[in-house]
């Protein structure tokens, strides 16, 4: 279904309908009426969704990822752990470039060793554009690089890109100090929005970022993503 009517989407997004209405008038919530209905439709929700994924705390989290494997019901989207799509080949300690757009460029050339992007250039060209109109780095030092939309036609399967650049370099309009990269490289909307949500949950277990700027090899970093994911509920 890539429709929804208010009494088909409250109960997945766990809101009343007088509350989701509220939110549809106000504009909090990507919506439009036809026939004097209101309608939800699927990708507007689920980039609304990845909008509140970047601020959301560790509960909220949870309860984001609770509702995007409802919006995922009943599709085939394979949901792969964390650990899993993050590749030993496709991980660099440490990054050697100095300026944003050096690490982007390093990045996607890291991604491109995997065998699974086929088109770096345009992995790199929609990234950039993506980062000039919504920077991803955060007040964490980390910065959750991905294209706009997933790129299906350049990617054999889904995977995560991870690098750490030990002295940091300044990104986004405010040069937000970021040290720990990744790029995240999905097949498809669903796929991509499991993904950010579950990543940003063990990038927010505490003292995870600590111990992953300590780890100087990429073998010890992915070890801890092993770990910290299997703690998770």
């Amino acid at each position: 279904m890539d429709v929804y009517t208010i009494n088909q989407i409250a109960p997945i997004l766990k809101y009343d309908t007088r509350t989701l209405q509220r939110m549809a008038e106000r504009g909090e919530i990507p919506a439009r009426k036809v026939g004097g209905e209101w309608r939800f439709t699927r990708s507007e929700l689920l980039n609304w969704l990845e909008a509140r994924v970047s601020a959301a705390r560790e509960q909220e989290l949870l309860d984001l990822e609770n509702t995007i494997e409802r919006l995922a019901a009943n599709r085939d989207v394979e949901n792969i752990p964390i650990s899993e799509l993050l590749l030993p080949e496709a991980t660099r300690v440490p990054l050697t470039s100095r300026t944003e757009r050096g690490i982007i460029h390093e990045m996607v050339e890291v991604a491109a060793g995997t065998n699974l992007l086929w088109d770096p250039v345009a992995m790199e060209e929609a990234v950039l554009e993506r980062e000039a109109m919504c920077p991803t780095a955060m007040e964490n030092g980390v910065a959750l690089l991905h294209p706009r939309h997933p790129m299906i036609d350049i990617l054999g399967d889904p995977f995560i890109a991870f690098g750490r650049a030990p002295a940091g370099v300044p990104c986004a309009a405010n040069k937000m100090w970021t040290d720990l990269f990744f790029l995240i490289c999905s097949i498809n909307d669903t796929q991509h929005l499991r993904t950010l949500a579950r990543l940003s949950r063990i990038l927010t277990t505490p003292d995870f970022l600590t111990q992953l700027r300590e780890k100087d090899d990429a073998d010890a970093a992915l070890k801890l993503f092993r770990e910290t994911e299997a703690a998770l509920k």
